[in-house]
């Protein structure tokens, strides 16, 4: 586990290396803001139409083979894209294309990796280990953030994507040596699936069963059929479309109402980042997660949100924002060890193919909604409206559940045995 942090820590650097100059690249490329935002839609869009089938070959492949390849892979496609900037020979199809196949690699490398990383440590050590991972994300976004523009300036703009390259190649040669938990050995775990009968033995009409009890519409009809999984999609979809957009509302609120400048905007960007370091590593206490926890988590980030649309000076906002990401840390950390935990192992792959279709789905819808949302009310009108949405409805799912907790469950009368009322009579 220890490996697969510092592996991660790096390949998040790089990652984010990447994405600092990623828009700027394709905007140099392609001389349009439209096309900067079709290519980050290419590469969104395999997410949402094939997250379901990622998941199901996730679920079907050994796991350290899945994520070792898919890693290398996504640090060919990084490694081919520095060397077409560096000798200028990128042009508009070539760098939709690359986009397209990224994400593509993403829809398997997403759920393969997250799911390695649970495999390496015992059950009961699952929400620890997915809040490092989420620290581990936090501190990598700030440190390539702060390497993009230190490598930009001494080698250009190349060299952001030859390291994030490189630091999917380090990943891709530490998995093989990862030792995964014996699940024989663990207190905690379910008893596995049975084994399936060897490919050579079976008839064809075995083989097509066996295929099917690993597709995508199984992954998706399980999900649905979980009360739970459903109403954690439903929270965590409304707050993604009406808040955590915060690259934008804040943007917008620090640059428009507080009448600050980009200078500012980077303060409170810093200030989101230590709030969410801090709120990963509260929530590696959390021993059992629940969907009731991410409800209660994001009704208060969304009143947060509504004082931060309200706050009257620049710092104010930023003391507001500290706790905003905390609570936005523990609800996503809370809400991937529900989505990791909750279905049987053999699922887990196929329930986050669903997901990533699903929060593919919010993250195109979120960002356009609040911008027009912004238009049409204003910065400071747009929060506060975003916040008592998602503030009621969290309020409306807790008060509803409290009241089918309470709610006795009728058993029904079993009639007695003719020999237990012959007993009875003796």
């Amino acid at each position: 586990m220890r490996w697969w942090s510092v592996a991660n820590l790096v390949s998040n650097a790089g990652t984010w290396m990447q994405l600092t100059v990623q828009n700027l690249l394709v905007l140099q490329v392609t001389g349009s803001a439209a096309m900067t935002g079709l290519s980050l839609a290419v590469q969104a869009g395999p997410g949402l139409l094939l997250g379901l089938f990622g998941g199901a070959v996730v679920d079907a492949w050994p796991r350290k083979l899945t994520a070792a390849v898919s890693q290398a892979a996504l640090g060919a496609v990084a490694v081919v894209t520095a060397g077409l900037v560096a000798f200028d020979l990128l042009n508009v199809p070539t760098l939709l294309l690359l986009a397209a196949v990224t994400g593509v690699i993403a829809t398997v490398d997403g759920p393969a990796c997250a799911l390695l990383g649970n495999d390496l440590v015992y059950t009961r050590d699952v929400p620890s280990a997915i809040a490092l991972g989420s620290a581990v994300h936090s501190v990598g976004r700030l440190a390539g953030t702060a390497l993009a523009g230190v490598a930009v300036v001494l080698f250009g703009t190349s060299a952001a994507f030859l390291a994030n390259g490189l630091s999917f190649a380090f990943v891709a040669a530490v998995i093989p040596f990862l030792r995964l938990v014996d699940r024989a050995r663990d207190p905690d775990a379910a008893p596995p699936p049975p084994a399936p009968e060897p490919a050579e033995s079976r008839t064809a009409g075995a083989r097509g069963a066996a295929l099917a009890g690993t597709s995508p519409r199984e992954g998706l009809s399980f999900f649905l059929r979980r009360p739970r999984l459903v109403a954690l999609a439903a929270i965590t979809g409304l707050s993604a479309v009406f808040g955590r957009n915060y690259t934008l509302t804040l943007a917008v609120l620090v640059t428009g109402p507080l009448a600050a400048g980009a200078g500012s905007f980077g303060t409170v960007s810093t200030a989101l980042a230590v709030g969410g370091i801090v709120g990963a590593l509260v929530a590696g206490v959390l021993q059992r997660p629940s969907v009731r926890l991410v409800a209660a988590m994001a009704g208060i980030g969304a009143l947060l949100q509504v004082a931060a649309g309200l706050a009257p000076s620049l710092a104010l906002l930023v003391l507001l924002v500290i706790p905003m990401a905390m609570v936005e840390s523990v609800s996503d950390t809370a809400g991937t060890t529900v989505l990791q935990t909750d279905p049987p192992a053999h699922m887990r792959g196929r329930v986050l193919g669903v997901w990533r279709s699903l929060s593919t789905g919010w993250g195109l819808v979120g960002p356009p909604a609040m911008g027009l949302l912004m238009e049409l009310a204003g910065a400071r009108a747009a929060l506060v409206l975003g916040g008592v949405l998602i503030a009621g409805a969290s309020a409306a799912g807790l008060l509803v559940h409290g009241r089918r907790a309470r709610t006795p469950v009728a058993v029904p009368a079993v009639a007695p045995a003719p020999g237990q009322v012959m007993a009875s009579a003796a």
